[in-house]
């Protein structure tokens, strides 16, 4: 009884939900960039056995966004959360516990299944609670979801320090540390999400269906996906830049720590400013800066780098393009959703945006990964890559400024 009443008293605080950002992602953070360590020099695995390994938790992360969010609109976001919780818990036990592949590469899949369940819930129930808080006069809900963004990117920061503290001890008391943390979190969010309401019968099975009858949301979140593409290449691109430059791993650390200052610092001001601009020109412009970031780096490439920290300075316009033009089109982007869907299935909007967001990173990186490979060292060759890269948000940039000139009305 104390239970239902503590849930049911009230709406989601946006305070719950920006910490619950936060902690997950410290938990993730945590453990996730150490487990390619553990599977080479545990498991002894090559580098293509690592890459199938993190490719698979990726994709069934971003891949079952999809369903995290139809599960949500069908049974409520609070169900949905704690299940994630319990699904990522019991991945990091499965990685802290085990020494053979198999267990390993299911343990992988299931954290990223649990973040599947409840990160679309989460938006969900952030973008119900900001429309409160807008229609009373209070925060607007685009300015929640950059504080949501500020919160992720500080569990960004504090959940490598955290596992980097005990990867002393090896890669396994990590996990269980990200299992307890996930514990914690599933105990508070039990005794404090607030009970979802009931769902009429008619609600379907499958909600998630009715986000593809919008034409204008499906070339939407087509055009989006680009920026998930985008910033990806952090990860993919970026270090085939080092290279050619003659820098190194260790010069990740302090480019990802800027990253990371970049947005505590600007994002709440460029959120502010996004807002007061709208849409239909900030989304263009933001997926401009993700082209000029590609750009900026095709214009260094064919050169040979110069001695001393100069080096970096493609790296650093890269990295600094591609996080502004992040700031300004997330809050937007996720803060247009709900004029999509009239505030109807919430969760599968959502979760439909993540998806294509996969799905095109799992193909771009296909079809344009092997491009990189001439990038590796100085040549006119190199230069052709980061082309690539930068049509494809400029292609984004040019639909955006079509989409979002006849947008639905705000549904507040």
């Amino acid at each position: 009884m104390l239970t239902r009443f503590i849930a049911r008293a009230s709406a989601p605080k946006p305070p719950l939900l920006l910490a619950s950002s936060l902690v997950f992602n410290i938990g993730f953070y945590a453990v996730v960039p150490f487990l390619a360590i553990f599977l080479r020099d545990d498991l002894l695995l090559s580098g293509w056995a690592i890459g199938l390994v993190l490719g698979l938790r990726t994709f069934s992360q971003q891949g079952m966004f999809l369903l995290g969010g139809a599960l949500s609109d069908r049974y409520g976001a609070r169900l949905i959360i704690l299940l994630g919780c319990v699904v990522r818990i019991a991945g990091f036990l499965l990685l802290g516990l085990s020494d053979t592949l198999a267990p390993v590469i299911l343990g992988a899949c299931l954290t990223g299944v649990g973040g599947a369940l409840f990160s679309p819930s989460i938006e969900a129930l952030l973008a119900q609670a900001g429309t409160q808080s807008e229609k009373s006069g209070k925060r607007s809900r685009a300015e929640w979801f950059a504080l949501s963004a500020v919160c992720a990117e500080l569990g960004a920061v504090l959940g490598p320090l955290l596992g980097s503290l005990l990867s002393r001890y090896g890669f396994q008391p990590v996990a269980l540390a990200g299992s307890g943390l996930f514990l914690i979190a599933l105990l508070v969010l039990f005794f404090t999400l607030p009970a979802s309401p009931k769902r009429a019968a008619e609600l379907k099975i499958v909600p998630w269906w009715e986000t593809f009858r919008q034409p204008r949301f499906v070339a939407f979140i087509i055009a989006y996906s680009a920026y998930l593409f985008s910033y990806n290449q952090l990860y993919l691109a970026l270090p085939v830049e080092l290279r050619r430059s003659g820098g190194s791993e260790q010069d990740l650390g302090p480019l990802f720590v800027l990253a990371s200052v970049l947005v505590i610092v600007l994002q709440m001001p460029l959120a502010r400013f996004a807002r007061r601009t709208g849409a239909a020109r900030i989304l263009p412009a933001g997926f401009g800066l993700l082209s000029a970031a590609f750009v900026a780096v095709a214009l260094f490439a064919w050169t040979i780098p110069p001695q001393g920290w100069l080096r970096l300075l493609p790296s650093l316009l890269l990295i600094t393009l591609l996080t502004v033009g992040q700031m300004l089109i997330v809050p937007v982007g996720m803060d247009l959703i709900p004029r999509f869907a009239g505030q109807h299935n919430l969760g599968a909007h959502y979760g439909a945006l993540s998806s294509m967001g996969g799905i095109a990173v799992l193909v771009g990186n296909f079809l344009l990964g092997g491009l990189l490979d001439n990038a590796l060292t100085p040549s006119p060759a190199a230069v052709i890559p980061w082309l690539a890269l930068a049509a494809v948000p400029f292609l984004s940039a040019l639909a955006m400024w079509r989409i979002c000139r006849r947008l639905p009305p705000p549904a507040i």
